[in-house]
């Protein structure tokens, strides 16, 4: 059953990231692993959109994808993802692992991408969602990870 997001959820999302106590946990990074098929591939894809590596961590097995300041996402070949984990990896393009979603400055970013990811070979899981306040719509990389684009308007009042 698919829940539908409200606009309470949301803002519940936007406070609860700026009124943590000094007791919570607090990371400074996040790198998100993905294995892919092929890592050359994989690179000129998110290059195409984009989207650039830093070559420190990169090399013939892995490349760090830079998603935003302290945003990672690490492009594995399959040998090296399966070296982290005791688990069977599932097909992205039949199973779904994860829904990674990042923030956009605009709608017209959010389609902007949407529309390079289609250009460099990606595919559309979905029609936009616009929900006034939040407006979304993402692709499927090469590998069939989902990559959920939003924008928050800013401007948008809460639900009373």
């Amino acid at each position: 059953m698919r829940r539908t997001v409200t606009r309470r959820d949301a803002m519940h999302c936007a406070s609860a990231h700026t009124t943590g106590s000094m007791d919570s946990i607090m990371h400074k990074q996040i790198y998100v692993n993905f294995a892919v098929d092929d890592l050359e591939r994989s690179k000129a894809f998110f290059g195409a959109i984009g989207f650039s590596f830093d070559a420190q961590f990169t090399n013939e097995q892995a490349a760090c994808l830079v998603l935003g300041e302290n945003l990672y996402a690490m492009l594995l070949v399959k040998d090296l993802f399966k070296s982290f984990t005791r688990k069977s990896l599932c097909n992205p393009k039949e199973s779904t692992e994860a829904l990674v979603g990042l923030s956009c400055e605009s709608r017209g970013e959010v389609d902007a991408l949407v529309a390079k990811a289609l250009a460099a070979g990606g595919t559309v899981p979905r029609a936009p969602q616009d929900y006034g306040f939040m407006y979304g719509h993402g692709f499927e990389d090469i590998d069939g990870h989902i990559w959920e684009l939003i924008y928050m308007d800013p401007n948008a009042k809460a639900a009373g």
